[in-house]
């Protein structure tokens, strides 16, 4: 339906001084801080896990080495989606308007209405990781399990935990055991890994916790006169970002440098159109995109749904 000159009866009146909701500040591309970004070039991408070789065994003298064998593990799959809104006005609405133009006003509304969707979906990879299998929302991974979960399988029959045994707020002790429990990732054939944590990814109403518990000299929350370990060893070296768009007020995400882990690709960049109807005289306005977001390798995060 096109906006008519029903729907602006104020704009079409002198005296009018001022028009707003329409000029508000967003959050923009905090996707950028969690997910790296490549381009696409077909419907959907796909990613392999691959597990390498075990510990190598003790070779006796002169008896046979041992072989070993590689295979892929699991497949993830990011399927692009098509987001598109438009708006259309109708020519005498154009035409009678008394003050700026409205096809430039809302063409800004509608990039508003763009840049929301693409960091809902973003924050939604975050906000679904501790769903579990078969629950609305759920987001499973390549391996079938939870982004957030105690029981990835490995290759080697045991399981990856990228998450606290007990799930607890952000404080300095479930911090430092977060970052412990990264220490201790291994690979998909039981090898350790020299992953780290990079970032602390939290909702808006951990941002003066997070402040408080990296960027104080002395330990928070304690009359000893005690270094704050987690600033002075620089274990997070990337600081802390703040999402507006997760959802759970208690849960908090550390970001570790394990390659190909959240991914951002791009299938068609943003682009507007506009065109006429000659039957109407309506002016259409289009905004379109195709993108997806998701997870390759578990190991790219630890994470707790608070207490």
């Amino acid at each position: 339906m096109a906006i008519s000159r029903s729907q602006l009866v104020k704009e079409l009146e002198p005296g009018l001084n001022a028009l707003f909701g329409l000029e508000y500040a967003r959050y923009d591309n905090e996707h950028a801080e969690i997910f790296d970004a490549e381009s696409s070039d077909r419907a959907f991408e796909e990613e392999v896990m691959l597990a390498g070789f075990g510990s190598a065994p003790t070779k006796s003298e002169g008896g046979a080495v041992s072989f070993d064998t590689a295979n892929e593990t699991f497949t993830a799959r990011y399927t692009h989606e098509t987001i598109a809104l438009a708006f259309s006005i109708t020519e005498e609405a154009v035409e009678d308007n008394l003050y700026d133009r409205l096809a430039a006003r809302y063409t800004r509304a509608l990039a508003r209405s763009m840049s929301n969707t693409k960091q809902v979906k973003a924050a939604a990879v975050l906000n679904n990781a501790f769903a579990a299998a078969g629950a609305a929302g759920t987001n499973p991974g390549g391996d079938g399990v939870s982004l957030i979960n105690t029981q990835h399988p490995l290759q080697s029959g045991g399981f990856l935990v990228n998450r606290l045994a007990t799930d607890a707020d952000l404080n300095e002790a479930s911090l430092e055991q977060a970052l412990i429990d990264i220490a201790d990732f291994r690979d998909e054939r039981g090898l350790r890994t020299a992953i780290q944590g990079m970032k602390l990814i939290i909702p808006r109403q951990l941002q003066f916790t997070a402040n408080r518990l990296m960027e104080s000299t002395l330990r928070t929350s304690t009359a000893d006169n005690d270094i704050n370990a987690i600033k002075n060893m620089g274990v997070i070296p990337q600081g802390y970002t703040v999402n507006h768009y997760l959802n759970d007020a208690d849960a908090f995400f550390i970001k570790t440098d394990a390659p190909n882990g959240f991914k951002h690709f791009t299938r068609t960049p943003l682009s507007t159109t506009m065109e006429g109807d000659f039957d109407t005289g309506n002016i259409r306005y289009k905004a379109r995109e195709r993108y997806s977001f998701g997870f390759s390798d578990p190991r790219c995060v630890f994470g707790t749904s608070g207490a």
